[in-house]
């Protein structure tokens, strides 16, 4: 057995990984499980650990963990799989792919190739609701909507929430919820750009001092706009082509783009070329001139409330 674990839902990867080493363990026991990391290991190290016949058991499983970090071990992937006893057994456990590399097509085609996505935003919000009941809580659909909402489509950020909010009360309800999960701040620039193109000064500005007073700086600010107005610019572009079309071309998760078509709608393609030139203008005076960031940014945003 050689299987490669991959992509970008961190939950489902640690869930497919522990799971594959729980039953090996089940059957042959710790003793004969290895585990190397490729940030710490050498390539040779690696490769002798596969290679090298189980001790004290009949089989004995490899784990490595982003052994692709050594590319001697890499660009030498091809031949250690031909030369692997069959007495061994071996994970490759790769968050992160470079998709245009050799040894991504080896793994591919190679391996037992597993790669787990993002779930979108309906999956995920059930998913939420039937976690919760299996942790002994109740948790409502549109309530685990609003969870997603504030944190983004990363199961294993919500799972970790939903533990924390479980352990205060569980019934989870939109007090709790208010009181517990405070919005990662790109959740809130959103919300902050949603505003402003509907041209509700009020709340725009309210979102941006919520930001400076969880200490988020102008420039980090700045950042986070950039990247929802370039994901604004992808969707609008292909908005006649539907959410998941949208999503493969561009490699974005289909929540993002779905989140985002409602605002694209507004605004013309070249509206949004405008802002972006806006922005990276701004951005520009603030590393090279002495301005106040601040009221440099408030104005920048009193133009999005007036679009």
């Amino acid at each position: 057995m050689v299987v490669t674990i991959t992509g970008t839902n961190d939950h489902l990867r640690r869930d497919a990984l522990t799971a594959l080493i729980a039953a090996f363990e089940a059957e042959h026991g710790a003793m004969a499980i290895e585990r190397l990391d490729g940030e710490e290991s050498t390539a040779d190290r690696m490769r002798e650990s596969v290679l090298s016949l189980p001790f004290l058991s009949p089989r004995k499983l490899v784990v490595l963990r982003e052994p692709g970090k050594q590319k001697e071990f890499s660009d030498a992937l091809v031949d250690l799989l031909s030369d692997m006893p069959e007495t061994t057994d071996l994970i490759i456990y790769e968050p992160k792919l470079d998709k245009r590399a050799s040894y991504f097509k080896t793994l591919k085609k190679s391996t037992d190739y597993r790669e787990f996505g993002e779930l979108d935003a309906s999956n995920l919000a059930a998913w939420a609701v039937t976690y919760a009941k299996e942790q002994g809580g109740k948790l409502g659909l549109s309530d685990a909507r609003t969870i997603i909402d504030r944190l983004g489509p990363s199961q294993q950020l919500i799972k970790s929430e939903l533990d924390k909010v479980l352990a205060y009360n569980q019934v989870i309800t939109k007090q709790t919820i208010d009181l517990l999960i405070d919005p990662l701040p790109q959740s809130t620039v959103f919300e902050l750009l949603d505003a402003a193109f509907q041209s509700n000064a009020d709340r725009t500005f309210t979102l941006y001092q919520e930001q400076r007073s969880l200490k988020v700086e102008p420039q980090a600010i700045i950042a986070m706009l950039a990247w929802q107005l370039h994901i604004l610019a992808i969707v609008k572009a292909g908005e006649k082509h539907g959410t998941d079309s949208i999503a493969k071309a561009a490699k974005l998760n289909p929540y993002v783009v779905r989140k985002s078509l409602g605002l694209a709608k507004r605004l013309s393609y070249g509206r949004i070329k405008e802002l972006i030139s806006k922005l990276l203008t701004l951005d520009t005076q603030l590393k090279s001139t002495a301005i106040d960031a601040d009221e440099a940014l408030r104005l920048f945003l009193l133009e999005l409330v007036a679009t």
